[in-house]
C-alpha cells in the first residue's frame, strides 16, 4: 500500500520518503485514543551488573572488550544479559521513521542495544536501532533504507528489517554479500512484522524475537557474530570536560537535545516539536518516550561521529557516505565531554573509539546513540552547553 502523505515544511522542505511499501501484512491491531505524552519517569542508575539470579554484582575494575568477551556478556553494551541464549544469533537491525512527528513516541527505542541517527534528504533524518542483548515485542514506525543501511549491516552482521526503498538503494542492497539477510514486510508477515492503525495513520511495526526466528526459518545462518571491538568501564577517562547539555542541529525541521541526568548517570533526548528557521533562537522542544514501554528515551553513551556525505542525486536528493578508516568525533558519557576518533578499519569491524594516541576509549556500560553528522559540521560551545551543526559537502 502507497502512504499518501507527504510533509512539506518551510526551509528545509521535507518529503517523508514516500515510496510504496512492498506486500502487506496482518493488521496487528486498531487503536483510536489519541497519543498522550508519557509523563516524566524517575530513571534508574545502571552502576551494575545483574546476573540472571538476580544477584547484583559489581563491576569489574578492567571492564570487559575489547576483545574475549564473557559468553554472557553483550559485546554492544558491555552488561551481562539476563537471557544468554539471546546473544546466539545475529543483532536485528530496524529503520524506524522519525518525521512526520506523528510517528512519535516511537516504539522499542528504550529496548535498543545502540541507535544510529543520520541525515536522509530534505532536512530529515531516520534511525536504525540494533537489538541483541533485549528482544522488542514492537520497533517502529518502520520505514525505508538509505544507502547509510549497507554500512550497518557489514559492521554489526546484522539481520536487516525495513520498509522497501529507491530502486537504486534496493539495488545496492539486493547485490550484496548480504542480500540474503533483508527482510522486507511482504516476506516477514504477522507476527514477525504487522500493520498497526492508530488514529487512522498505518504504522508498520517489528518484534525482533520473531524475525529473528523467522530469518533462523528460512534457512538464514542466524548464529552468534564476531562482535568484538567496544571497550566498557564503569570508571570514566579523566580528561573529560564537564558538559551537560548537547544539542545537535541537521536542519530546521529536525534538531534535538539531550540533557544529562546526574539521578541516573544518562542523557535524556529531546525531540524537537517544531520547526525553526531562525537558526536556533526559536526551537522549541518535547521530551521522547518510548510508546512500547512508556519509558524515556535515555542512554548512557551519546558519541558524534562526522564522516563524508556525498549527493548520490539532487533531484531527487539522495545522499551517500563514507564510513569506513577513521575520522574525527566526541563522545560523552557521565557528563563529560572527550574528543576522540571513531575507528572502522574494515567493512566487518564494529566501529569503536580511540584517543588521539589510538588507545581505546571506554563506553560506560549500557547503550549507546550514534549521530552522524558531515565532516563540514560545526561545534559552538556555548553558555547552554554544546551545539552541533550538521553540514555536508565542504
Amino acid at each position: 500500500m502507497i502512504r499518501a502523505w507527504c510533509l512539506l515544511i518551510a526551509i528545509p522542505i521535507y518529503i517523508s520518503g514516500c515510496l510504496p511499501l512492498l506486500g502487506s501484512s496482518e493488521v496487528l491491531s486498531t487503536d483510536t485514543t489519541p497519543a498522550v505524552q508519557v509523563p516524566r519517569m524517575q530513571l534508574l542508575p545502571q552502576a551494575a551488573e545483574t546476573t540472571t539470579q538476580g544477584v547484583v554484582n559489581e563491576y569489574p575494575v578492567a571492564g570487559y572488550g575489547p576483545t574475549n568477551f564473557p559468553m554472557d556478556v553483550n559485546p554492544l553494551t558491555g552488561l551481562k544479559v539476563p537471557d544468554p541464549s539471546l546473544l546466539e544469533r545475529r543483532p536485528i537491525i530496524i529503520k524506524v521513521s522519525n518525521l512526520p512527528r506523528y510517528v512519535r513516541p516511537q516504539w522499542g527505542l528504550s529496548l535498543a542495544d545502540l541507535i544510529y541517527e543520520y541525515y536522509t534528504e530534505e532536512g530529515t533524518t531516520r534511525f536504525a536501532a540494533i537489538y541483541y542483548g533485549k528482544d522488542a515485542e514492537k520497533v517502529g514506525d518502520i520505514r525505508s533504507a538509505r544507502f547509510f543501511d549497507t554500512h550497518l549491516i557489514r559492521t554489526y552482521k546484522g539481520l536487516f528489517a525495513f520498509g522497501s526503498g529507491d530502486e537504486r538503494v534496493r539495488e545496492r542492497l539486493y547485490t550484496s554479500e548480504f542480500a540474503g539477510r533483508l527482510i522486507l514486510e511482504w516476506q516477514a508477515k504477522c507476527p514477525a512484522m504487522c500493520r498497526f492503525i492508530s488514529n487512522e495513520q498505518d504504522f508498520l511495526l517489528g518484534n525482533t524475537r520473531e524475525l529473528s526466528a523467522y530469518a533462523t526459518s528460512i534457512g538464514i545462518i542466524n548464529n552468534r557474530q564476531n562482535l568484538d571491538g567496544m571497550l566498557f568501564q564503569m570508571q570514566p577517562a579523566t580528561s573529560g570536560i564537564q558538559v551537560e547539555h548537547v544539542f545537535v542541529r541537521f536542519s530546521a525541521a529536525i534538531y534535538n537535545r539531550w540533557d544529562y541526568d546526574p539521578a541516573s548517570g544518562r542523557y535524556l533526548r529531546f525531540s524537537e516539536k517544531d520547526n525553526d528557521t531562525t537558526g536556533g533562537k526559536n526551537e522549541v522542544y518535547e521530551q521522547l518516550s518510548d510508546r512500547l514501554t512508556g519509558q524515556l528515551i535515555a542512554v548512557e553513551n551519546l558519541v558524534i561521529l562526522f564522516i563524508p556525505h556525498q549527493y548520490y542525486s539532487l533531484d531527487p536528493e539522495m545522499v551517500d557516505m563514507t564510513f569506513q578508516g577513521t575520522g574525527s568525533a566526541y563522545a560523552f558519557r557521565d557528563g563529560l565531554a572527550y574528543q576522540v576518533k571513531w575507528q572502522r578499519p574494515a567493512d566487518d569491524s564494529v566501529v569503536y573509539l580511540t584517543f588521539e594516541d589510538d588507545t581505546r576509549f571506554p563506553f560506560k556500560p549500557g547503550t549507546t546513540w550514534f549521530e552522524v553528522l558531515g565532516t563540514s559540521s560545526k561545534l559552538e560551545q556555548t553558555g547552554e552547553g554544546w551545539r552541533f551543526h550538521h553540514y555536508f559537502p565542504p
